[in-house]
């Protein structure tokens, strides 16, 4: 049994950020497992068609954090990075505005602002009533019968899954805000107000996908990786992994249920965890040229399989085609165009009704066995990458600075 003072499940962004951390902490008695023959889990890159494509989908450096952008410079220096304006639009009902529409309604025919700005009006939030608790119901009361319709509510089911309502409110704060007094100038005055989606403002490697900034994240910790290593067993109480590794504190990133042996779970987590909900997608490659400056745009025509694409060479410069991002329920693998495809089980952690405190209940009983649960997955939502390097690096100082203290102040979720 070898025996370590922390080991990370999964080499994904999360993962990878916590070990080099550690590593740059002095910390060498650590191991980081992951189930691929590489790493950086949903930002990895492959090379298709001569240029680099994303496989996980479309995966952006946001320029906001200022200390995640320090610690990520250090393996990948700024100069080898692009930084862009982003342009994302919205094709609906056969207009393309930009994104996102409530503060671009202005691009739209005078008809169609009209019916628009009638509808945003009377929605519930501009008459005083009270937030709804289902996510539907949030869509009318923020946005209107006509966003609604047009794009939120079939943009969502094909992203999310035919049932919206099972999903939350809680986590929309991801989500431009515009009110309605925003929409009305935009149309006078003819640009955007209101605040803008992230990535507003974004880098991207200038010769390479963005797997290659995992790629060397990983490289830096040499032996302190083992891959092709999947989780098979985790045994909560002796800490143990696959039967072969022992730690005093396990990191874990990956998703909770792809664990297929867990021991010592009560059955009380065990439905907790069973009641998670996540999405998978298919990235699929198309190498036609497409007739716009956009970087991605998205579908919320029905009709459509896919509900983005991601056009490569308005932020890849010398590649060529798109590829499209699809939620797997909707993908016909023998009806499919594309030259590549590539498929992500673990994509989005939904953010269900409930799911808050279901994952209270988890990461505090899994840390009274000292397993802490980080990133996307191990925190279960919808972080992006930059988000989960921030949550890394917190972590890793706190553990690093935990030597002498006892075990319950490491705790991070039930302090």
């Amino acid at each position: 049994m070898e025996e370590y003072k922390y080991i990370i499940l999964g080499g994904g962004p999360s993962g990878l950020t916590l070990a080099n951390r550690l590593l740059q902490r002095s910390e060498k008695c650590f191991l980081l497992l992951e189930k691929e023959a590489e790493a950086g889990g949903l930002c990895r890159s492959k090379n298709v068609d001569g240029s680099p494509l994303d496989i996980g989908g479309g995966h952006f450096l946001d320029v906001r954090r200022s200390d995640v952008l320090k610690f990520l410079f250090s393996f990948f220096p700024e100069e080898n990075w692009d930084r862009y304006e982003r342009d994302s639009r919205i094709e609906v009902n056969r207009y393309v505005v930009n994104s996102p529409l409530e503060a671009n309604i202005w691009q739209l025919p005078l008809t169609e602002q009209v019916d628009y700005l009638k509808a945003i009006a009377v929605a519930g939030c501009n008459l005083g009533q009270e937030m709804p608790e289902k996510f539907v119901d949030w869509i009318y009361w923020k946005l209107g019968k006509r966003i609604a319709e047009d794009y939120m509510i079939p943009y969502n089911q094909k992203m999310f899954g035919e049932d919206l309502n099972t999903l939350g409110t809680y986590w929309l704060h991801k989500l431009p805000d515009v009110s309605f007094e925003e929409t009305l100038l935009s149309c006078l005055e003819h640009k955007a107000y209101g605040t803008q989606p992230g990535h507003a403002q974004f880098y991207y490697p200038k010769k390479y996908g963005f797997g290659e900034l995992w790629s060397r994240m990983a490289k830096a910790l040499g032996g302190h990786i083992h891959y092709n290593e999947p989780v098979i067993s985790l045994d909560y109480d002796l800490r143990t992994v696959n039967g072969k590794y022992k730690a005093d504190t396990i990191i874990n990133t990956i998703p909770w249920m792809s664990i297929k042996e867990p021991i010592g779970v009560p059955d009380e987590i065990r439905s907790e965890i069973a009641s998670l909900r996540f999405s998978s997608v298919v990235i699929e490659y198309h190498s036609e040229m497409l007739k716009t400056k956009a970087q991605w745009i998205y579908y919320p025509d029905l009709e459509i399989p896919y509900h983005r694409v991601l056009v490569r060479y308005n932020f890849c410069p010398g590649s060529k085609g798109y590829w499209t991002e699809t939620n797997r329920v909707r993908f016909d693998e023998e009806q499919h165009t594309g030259k590549e495809y590539f498929i992500n089980d673990y994509a989005y952690p939904l953010n269900t009704i409930g799911k808050q405190k279901t994952m209270e209940k988890i990461l505090c009983w899994a840390e009274e066995k000292r397993v802490i649960g980080l990133g996307r997955w191990g925190e279960w939502q919808h972080y992006n990458s930059d988000e989960v390097v921030e949550r890394a690096l917190a972590l890793a100082d706190r553990l690093w600075g935990s030597d002498n203290l006892p075990p319950e102040h490491i705790r991070l979720t039930c302090v």
